[in-house]
């Protein structure tokens, strides 16, 4: 590092590269700050920096906040900046299922000020390119600028949904929607439309719940392979049960039977399996450092689905607008997977195979709209520079297919198996390692505790006596 003030290069800056540079520059770190993020604003990102009111978060407000040890922080928000009073439809029961852009907006709050002066710097450009030069990491953005960093934090965004190769023939056809959360992608869907949506979860429930505020009353067909689609809240709260960490399993059939040995229980004593699942959660970087490595590949490749309809609960609003779309049958949910596909002056034709009936149809619809979720494996062919560092070496695709490798200390772990000290991956690229990574409670504590490592990087260069630490930073708040 250099011998001044060393320089911080946060890339990307949505609510995980947000949350980084926030912890830091309240904690007073001793460096320059610079967070490349083409967004106007930062802490947004792709999950909260939409205009679409109909999106709403589906944690409850009571949950969500920037501060980890402050968890109501947002919900006050939401009521002392007057948000709540005109979104009344917010509410649901005695917490509110805020608009995602009001997130957006409080961190906005949170984080302008610090831009606006000299402890954060935004750069409105993507980063194309970060090498390793003379001990230290330059990085180049895509207008062509950039800088010298002594210490690198990757905070980069999922990568966008891949078109299933089954679909593949239809690329170009501007029926064919890839991206259900690309600006505009659903704007000429306003009528009568028949319409095969792809994917079943939180992304594909937001579709329809768009659809619908914009008056679209056409069949909108929704498969995925097993038929599931994201559940909703517990009629009422209870509180999480369920002790999975002190007689730590190993494999994924035993943390299976587990569980459902505890919700057999709660269920028989009157609560609902939420309240198991929501203690699954709260342990899951426990849980998920106890399985071996082949429990883990089973647990992502397997029960990933089954976990994540039960833990990505639908918000109120928008299960509501699901349920009385199926009772309409204006959407009907299959369990189906895609087979060939061709396009025609009649729309676009699928064939949908059902394996559980060794059944098949063959189907047209006058629009496909891909929302499968995020590739993961695909982050090295969308984000240009983690290509260029993995054919340096620095960094490696994890082993599960959830991200990138990292080490327990949140460092990129390269080819050679070495932990990068002075590269750190913040936000879900790192689930591969410490498993539960994609809600944003676990994602906010996880952002605070990339913000230490990187404190600590930096102590080690400095005076004993101008070391801090940033756990308890940030609690007067934005």
């Amino acid at each position: 590092m250099s011998a001044d003030r060393p320089t911080i290069a946060i890339v990307g800056g949505g609510f995980s590269g947000a949350a980084v540079a926030y912890h830091l520059a309240q904690a007073g770190a001793p460096a320059n700050l610079v967070v490349f993020e083409p967004r106007a604003r930062l802490g947004a990102g792709l999950a909260y920096g939409g205009d679409d009111p109909s999106h709403r978060i589906n944690v409850p407000a009571t949950r969500m906040s920037l501060l980890p040890d402050d968890r109501t922080h947002f919900a006050r928000w939401l009521e002392t900046s007057g948000t709540l009073a005109h979104d009344p439809g917010a509410r649901s029961g005695a917490d509110a299922f805020a608009r995602r852009q009001d997130f957006g907006r409080y961190m906005d709050e949170a984080l302008r000020p610090l831009a606006s002066g000299a402890r954060v710097r935004h750069v409105r450009a993507a980063v194309v390119s970060v090498r390793r030069s003379a001990g230290a990491w330059a990085v180049r953005d895509a207008v062509g600028d950039g800088i010298d960093a002594d210490l690198v934090i990757v905070a980069t965004t999922h990568p966008s949904p891949t078109v299933p190769a089954e679909l593949d023939s239809l690329r170009g056809d501007p029926r064919l929607i890839p991206d259900a959360l690309a600006g505009g992608a659903l704007s000429r869907l306003t009528g009568e439309e028949r319409v095969l949506l792809v994917g079943s979860g939180l992304t594909a429930a937001d579709v329809v719940a768009t659809l619908d505020a914009c008056g679209h009353r056409g069949q909108v067909v929704m498969v995925s392979r097993r038929g599931l689609r994201s559940l909703g809240h517990a009629p009422r709260p209870f509180a999480a049960e369920g002790d999975f960490v002190s007689d730590p399993v190993r494999t994924a059939s035993a943390l299976v039977r587990n569980v459902r040995r505890a919700v057999q229980q709660a269920e028989a004593e009157g609560r609902t399996w939420h309240s198991v699942l929501d203690a699954v959660r709260t342990q899951g970087p426990s849980i998920w450092r106890t399985l071996t490595p082949e429990a883990r590949k089973r647990v992502a490749r397997r029960l990933r689905p089954y976990w994540d309809v039960h833990r990505f609960r639908a918000a109120p609003q928008i299960d509501t607008t699901l349920a009385r779309k199926l009772e309409d049958r204006s959407l009907e949910l299959r369990r189906a997977r895609l087979g060939t596909a061709a396009a025609g002056p009649e729309g676009l034709t699928v064939e949908l195979f059902d394996s559980r009936r060794g059944s098949a149809t063959c189907e047209t619809f006058d629009a496909i709209i891909v929302a499968t979720g995020p590739s993961h494996r695909e982050i090295l062919q969308a984000q240009p520079y983690l290509r260029a560092l993995a054919e340096q070496g620095h960094v490696a695709l994890d082993e599960i297919g959830l991200g990138l490798e990292v080490s327990r200390k949140g460092r990129a772990v390269g080819a050679s198996g070495r932990a990068e000290p002075t590269l750190l991956v913040a936000g879900p690229l790192a689930r591969g390692t410490f498993g539960e990574l994609m809600g944003l409670p676990e994602v906010s504590d996880y952002a605070r505790f990339i913000a230490e490592q990187a404190f600590e990087e930096l102590s080690l260069s400095l005076p004993r006596a101008g070391r801090r630490s940033v756990v308890s930073v940030g609690q007067d708040g934005p």
